[in-house]
């Protein structure tokens, strides 16, 4: 049965792919580097900030030692900070889910971005109580489509139970995702998907247990009764 709900961040909740793509673009070019719209959401989008500068410089056979790609993250997030402190980037009925979901459910976050800019979005949303954990870039080694995250998430849930509930399982977990890699790295965290089509199509999507355009159509009681029964898949609505 459901028992616990593990959001990814960037593209879930905070509807900021577009800055993030910005930002990708901004710190390259100063290196030279060209990065396309095209490009990152066909390749680089699911990446954490290290995997993503990794991957481009290695795509223009450029050297990518830790020293490097630790500035150019450093740079992307001073620029990132700076833009999201101007403006509120939450989704449409992300507050109203979480809020809803937490009388119900155990809510954690597994994350590529960076814990500052998650922290810092939540409390802007006032919607950070909700959540028992956040699992960030900076606690893995291994970004999506790793389950490390995931993993990660679950086993810091489990060390927050309270005495007499019992421990969850990731066949309890159903995760919120809008990236391919992260539906991989879910499933194979052995838990359950809904993909919401904010970055890519439904067609795109096609992996996940469950799709849906928008958190806002999402009936969590009649997703957890479908996808908990067994041989069912469908949509969110």
């Amino acid at each position: 049965m459901l028992r616990a709900i593990v959001f990814d961040f960037d593209g879930v909740v905070a509807d900021n792919e577009p800055i993030h793509f910005a930002m990708f673009r901004r710190v390259l070019g100063e290196i030279g580097l060209p990065l396309t719209e095209a490009e990152y959401y066909a390749t680089y989008l699911g990446y954490d900030d290290k995997g993503c500068f990794a991957a481009v410089l290695a795509a223009h056979g450029r050297p990518a030692p830790k020293a490097l790609v630790d500035e150019l993250i450093d740079r992307k997030a001073r620029a990132y900070l700076d833009h999201i402190k101007q403006h509120l980037v939450i989704f449409p009925g992300v507050r109203e889910l979480v809020r809803d979901a937490a009388r119900r459910y155990r809510l954690g976050i597994a994350s590529g971005a960076l814990r500052h800019e998650i922290e810092f979005i939540l409390e802007q949303a006032g919607i950070r109580k909700e959540f028992e954990h956040i699992t960030s870039s900076e606690d893995v080694s291994q970004g999506k489509p790793d389950p490390e995250g995931f993993l990660h998430a679950l086993a810091a849930l489990n060390r927050q139970t309270p005495p007499g509930q019992p421990r969850l399982a990731a066949a309890d977990c159903l995760v919120i995702e809008d990236s391919i890699p992260g539906i991989r790295a879910a499933h194979a965290a052995g838990m359950k998907v809904l993909a919401v089509a904010n970055t890519h199509t439904l067609q795109d999507l096609h992996e996940a247990d469950a799709v849906t355009t928008s958190l806002e159509l999402v009936d969590l009681e009649a997703l957890a009764a479908k996808l908990w029964t067994p041989h069912q898949k469908g949509s969110a609505q």
